[in-house]
């Protein structure tokens, strides 16, 4: 009981410390699963589960990537298909024998085990992979490449370590059966992942299942697929997992958006669990005696098997210098390595192979090491590259009518990111004759949700007339940015719609209660203006509001801390305290304007000269 605890606490407790300490999660993990496992001795996961560990490793590793594979949409695709093509044929070649070649000169592995663990990583690792672009916020076209090759590469890779341990065991190496038992996995892997995504669709199409077990029954079809397809060609399942997930989140006839969110939640426990549990696992004296040249072959597949990889795989595409270095710079190794070496280095114990112990404690060297190096340096390396997208502070409007734009206008002048999102197309147009990002049509149409451009963006306000619309926007940006993050107007209290929405089916308010779409449009037919102003030691917000009889609406507090800005949306049931050196945008009243601009007039006229004496 005690061990089954330590388990998930310390995998709560490693991903608290880095998200305080704003460092990768992974590499918390395995710090976290190496003290409780070998160096303090609280967790030994082989006696905790005994025969049942290894397959409850492979059983999660493919709910992780059919996971993977519900993130990877065909729209993605056209840019970046044939690089990501490559990569997973070619490069993943070059890599195999380029590792495979290290591991024999280096790790001085007989020829058999040095190709088991050329295949082996082969791999970069969803479970890394993922959770690093999260950290580091690459430009689409490089987190897109990066993302498609990390999840389809670990089923390839798989099947390669399979193919050779198969050879292995059986003591032909004459390699007459490998392109033919590679193609079977292949065509069983897709044949049972499209098959398993359409049996799922067709039972809740004629919703033969409860919408409350829905989740329950989409883990019974992934681990339902996985075994199928072992069953029917040994190792195939991983593929099948990811083919399912790839097949339902581009298919169109189903909504599936429950089921990712679930899904994106038990990644997150299983992750968590594995990385402890398979670092737990790990002796001292293990690690000791294989170091110095596991961090010697590890170099050559970071320094030279992926840089050349990548840039084979690059040729002839669109992709920038910068763009390939990025690329070339992110395959940390991830649970696939580690799970399918801990499987197999017991079995080849087993069959005599001199060696084979060591594939474990080298394994764990290597993702330990991509997941360090590759995690402390992706993001500096990513910001110097010009590749890493801005702190996200930027804000879409739903709605660019008269004065959502002005509002715009205001914070793009301050250097926050906007977009604006309308149906009436003489307000898109309006919105772009005055310089603005904006977009026709419905806020809640994919094709929108497509096309427009979120770099920099982070947040959402509804602001149209239809207090029905705002709330569905709010649901609809919800899983872009996370219900923190999505804000609409307060309703109209004599409308009727007030307080009738539950709180999870509507935004945050803005602004403040009495900020109707009614009362601002009747504040700016007065002459109300959109105001920035920088606060000091002597002119504060409270100076602002006396000049202004009280009258003064915040809208918005902009900071900046070492050159980076930081936005702040104010909130109905939140006041605002606006601090000397922020910005505050505000709409200010029609006789503040007059009498600003009154003042300023009489400040641009010329003084008479004073009376002679």
């Amino acid at each position: 009981m005690i061990g089954l605890a330590l388990v998930f606490i310390l995998g709560f407790l490693a991903r608290w410390v880095a998200w305080q300490l704003n460092l990768p999660s992974i590499l918390l993990l395995l710090i976290f699963g190496l003290a409780a496992g070998p160096w303090l001795g609280w967790l030994d996961p082989d006696e905790l589960f005994g025969n049942l560990l290894l397959p409850f490793v492979s059983l999660s590793v493919a709910l992780i990537l059919f996971e993977g594979g519900l993130s990877l949409n065909f729209r993605e695709l056209p840019e970046i298909g044939g690089v990501v093509r490559n990569m997973i044929s070619i490069g993943a070649l070059i890599t195999w024998v380029i590792g495979a070649f290290a591991a024999w000169l280096i790790l001085e592995l007989s020829l058999p085990l040095a190709v088991l663990i050329g295949a082996v990583f082969v791999v970069t690792g969803p479970t890394v992979v993922i959770p690093l672009l999260l950290h580091v916020r690459p430009t689409a076209r490089v987190r897109n490449t990066v993302k498609w090759e990390g999840i389809l590469n670990d089923p390839i890779g798989a099947i390669l370590a399979v193919l050779v341990f198969k050879a292995m065991v059986a003591g032909d190496f004459s390699g007459e059966t490998a392109p033919r038992e590679f193609l079977y996995s292949i065509l069983t892997g897709v044949g049972v992942g499209v098959g398993g995504a359409g049996v799922m669709l067709l039972f809740l199409k004629l919703h033969w299942v409860p919408e409350a077990l829905d989740n329950a029954f989409s883990i019974a079809m992934v681990v339902s697929a996985f075994i199928i397809s072992n069953e029917l060609q040994p190792e195939s399942g991983l593929l099948a997992t990811t083919i399912m997930g790839i097949a339902l989140a581009n298919q169109r006839k189903i909504p599936v958006k429950h089921i990712v969110e679930f899904k994106e939640n038990l990644r997150v426990l299983i992750i968590s669990t594995l990385f402890i549990l398979l670092s737990a696992r790990l002796k001292a004296d293990d690690l000791l005696a294989v170091w110095a040249p596991s961090l010697a072959f590890m170099a050559v597949l970071m320094l030279v098997a992926r840089p050349l990889s990548v840039w084979v795989s690059c040729l002839g595409s669109k992709f920038t210098n910068e763009e390939r270095i990025f690329v070339a710079w992110m395959a940390p190794r991830g649970i696939v390595a580690a799970a399918v070496t801990s499987i197999f280095s017991s079995r080849l114990t087993e069959q005599g192979y001199e060696g084979a112990e060591q594939l474990v404690p080298i394994s764990f060297i290597v993702i330990m090491g991509t997941v360090t190096i590759y995690g402390l340096t992706a993001f500096p390396l990513a910001k110097r590259l010009g590749l890493a997208e801005p702190s996200p502070q930027g804000v879409l409007f739903v709605g660019a009518h008269g004065w959502a734009r002005e509002i715009a206008k205001a914070l793009s002048k301050q250097g926050i990111a906007v977009g604006l999102v309308d149906s009436r197309r003489a307000n898109v147009s309006a919105a772009r004759m005055d310089g603005l990002q904006a977009y026709y049509g419905s806020i809640l149409s994919r094709h929108v949700l497509d096309n427009v451009s979120l770099f920099g963006i982070g947040r959402l306000c509804a602001m149209t007339s239809n207090t029905e619309a705002n709330s569905l926007a709010a649901v609809h940006f919800t899983e872009v940015f996370g219900r923190k993050q999505v804000y609409q107007l307060s309703p109209e209290k004599d409308s009727g719609r007030a307080g009738i929405e539950p709180q999870h089916m509507q935004g945050r308010r803005l602004f403040s209660a009495q900020a109707t779409y009614d009362k601002l449009e009747e504040r700016f037919a007065n002459g109300a203006e959109v105001k920035a102003t920088r606060l000091t030691e002597r002119f504060t917000f409270e100076t602002l509001k006396e000049e202004y009889d009280d009258q003064v609406l915040p809208l918005f507090v902009i900071s900046e801390k070492d050159g980076e800005k930081s936005l702040q949306v104010v909130q109905a049931d939140q006041p605002v305290r606006p601090r000397p050196g922020q910005v505050l945008i505000s709409i200010v009243p029609a006789q503040a304007v007059e009498a600003q601009a009154v003042e300023a007039r009489q400040d641009d006229q010329p003084q008479e000269p004073p009376a002679e004496s």
